[in-house]
């Protein structure tokens, strides 16, 4: 939207097209950017490129070297893993608490599911992502927990991010996260709050399942 680009500073600018870049994949694990081309492509000086590179670092997007450039970082294992573990922990505690759902809630789940569905089908797996992470941060901000919200938010960016990641590499697995999802909201429409949780566990532990490999 114009009116909401213009109150852009150049460093957001920046900011925002090497992570949106970043996030998308068009700028992969390994890619070394550098200021010139960065400067070149957004149209603004080095000096607001070198700020929002800073700021991308501290998010754990990127690894400047200096008069070189600055390095995406791809994924790790690891780090995919501790994002896993600490989702199981927030999801399964959120979703028993949104038990028995109220209507406005299964109305939004049901939207985003349906949203979901849209994108699968015309193949844009960043909006996809974005609907997937949207269908259990709802369920999350329903606890009413204001802390855990935060925590879950953090996360957001490497959610997406390893999301696309995981569904380039098996995509077969969109079918599939959106039958999960709907398992997830079908428990909830039923009020049973351990058949919820436990297929939460079961979405999650497929991923990491995927994410592991055969005989890890």
């Amino acid at each position: 939207m114009p009116a909401a680009s213009s109150t852009l500073t150049a460093a957001d600018r920046v900011y925002r097209h090497v992570k949106e870049g970043v996030l998308d994949r068009r700028y992969e694990g390994g890619t070394l950017l550098t200021e010139g081309e960065l400067a070149d492509a957004v149209g603004v000086s080095r000096t607001p490129v070198r700020e929002a590179l800073l700021r991308l670092e501290t998010e754990g997007l990127l690894k400047l070297y200096p008069k070189k450039g600055a390095l995406v970082l791809p994924v790790s294992v690891q780090e995919i893993t501790d994002v896993l573990e600490t989702r199981l922990l927030v999801e399964e505690f959120t979703v028993r608490r949104a038990v028995p759902a109220p209507p406005g809630l299964l109305d939004r789940l049901a939207a985003l599911l349906e949203e979901h569905r849209r994108h699968a089908a015309s193949g844009d797996l960043t909006a996809l992502m974005a609907a997937d992470r949207g269908f259990h941060a709802e369920i999350v901000r329903s606890a009413g927990n204001q802390i855990l919200c935060r925590l879950y938010d953090q996360l957001r960016d490497r959610q997406l991010r390893m999301g696309v990641a995981l569904l380039h590499a098996h995509p077969d697995r969109v079918e599939r996260t959106l039958a999960e999802h709907a398992e997830i909201l079908d428990a909830l429409r039923s009020g049973d709050a351990e058949a919820a949780a436990a297929s939460v566990r079961g979405h999650i532990g497929r991923v990491e399942a995927l994410v592991r490999g055969p005989g890890r």
